[in-house]
């Protein structure tokens, strides 16, 4: 295996992570602003107000997202064994 070919997988493997975290991460962050934002109209400076509903639709998320992270993998290693068994 050449480096060129290890740096197509691994620039692979890092476009699926992306790929596969970013749903859930912008799910958080767009929960996370909305709280902020309603605590800054609101004036309730409470920490742990965040926690619960972003836990929750993180979870709600993930229960959503997660067929399309495993097919994502599950390509990415099928990719990855193709080219082991063509060594």
């Amino acid at each position: 295996m050449s480096p060129a070919d290890v740096v197509d997988v691994v620039r692979e493997a890092i476009w699926v992570l992306l790929a596969v975290a970013s749903p859930v991460m912008l799910v958080a962050l767009a929960v996370g602003l909305i709280i902020a934002l309603v605590q800054a109209l609101t004036q309730i400076q409470e920490m742990t107000l965040v926690f619960v509903p972003k836990i929750l639709a993180i979870f709600l998320s993930l229960i959503i997202f997660m067929p399309f992270m495993i097919s994502s993998m599950i390509a990415l290693m099928e990719q990855l064994a193709q080219r082991i068994s063509g060594i």
